[in-house]
């Protein structure tokens, strides 16, 4: 009875030291933890929601006047001479800009800093009718920012670098003609 009994401590012994743990301290995530990003390759999902506004205006006015005369009295009695200038300037200026951008684009974690802050960037092209539109966003953001279904708000990222562009057919239809921008180059 006795070696039946050893051998299977033995056994035991034996398998103990050859299996691995489960927990990773490193990568270790609670089940109740949140799905948050950690690490470079994770997704997070941006919501882009930019809506900017400018507008400068300008009135300059300047008015400059000078006159010069001579008087010449004697033999040649009644003569005289006078030189003037007027210039007068006035100029209105005004420009204005609107842009507004929503979307939503999944990005990938490019470098975990030694903040925790996370660096991020992506892009994302959708090609309909021959028209390509292209969203590309790169720029940092705190963990903190990101939400428990792993979203984080464009205006949370900062140094942020969001492009949106689009080529094709409509886009070549609203860039005007080279022979209208030559003229409008030569100020016709």
């Amino acid at each position: 009875m006795r070696t039946p009994m050893l051998f299977l401590l033995l056994a035991s012994a034996t398998a103990a030291a050859g299996a691995e743990s489960l927990y990773k301290p490193g990568s270790f995530q609670a089940l109740t933890a949140d799905a948050r990003v950690r690490q470079v390759g994770d997704l997070i999902t941006v919501l882009i929601h930019e809506s900017a506004s400018a507008t400068s205006a300008a009135d300059t006015s300047a008015s400059r006047s000078a006159n010069v005369g001579i008087d010449l009295r004697g033999p040649y009695s009644g003569r005289s001479a006078a030189i003037g200038t007027d210039n007068q300037l006035d100029g209105r200026g005004r420009t204005q800009r609107e842009g507004r951008v929503l979307g939503q684009i999944t990005v990938v974690v490019q470098q975990v800093l030694p903040s925790g802050d996370i660096v991020i960037k992506g892009e994302q092209v959708l090609d309909i009718n021959n028209e390509s539109q292209r969203i590309s966003l790169e720029g940092r953001v705190r963990p903190q920012d990101v939400s428990s279904t792993n979203v984080v708000l464009s205006s949370r990222v900062a140094n942020a670098r969001i492009q949106y562009a689009g080529h094709g057919d409509l886009a070549d239809r609203q860039r005007p003609s080279w022979w209208h921008r030559l003229l409008t180059w030569f100020g016709v």
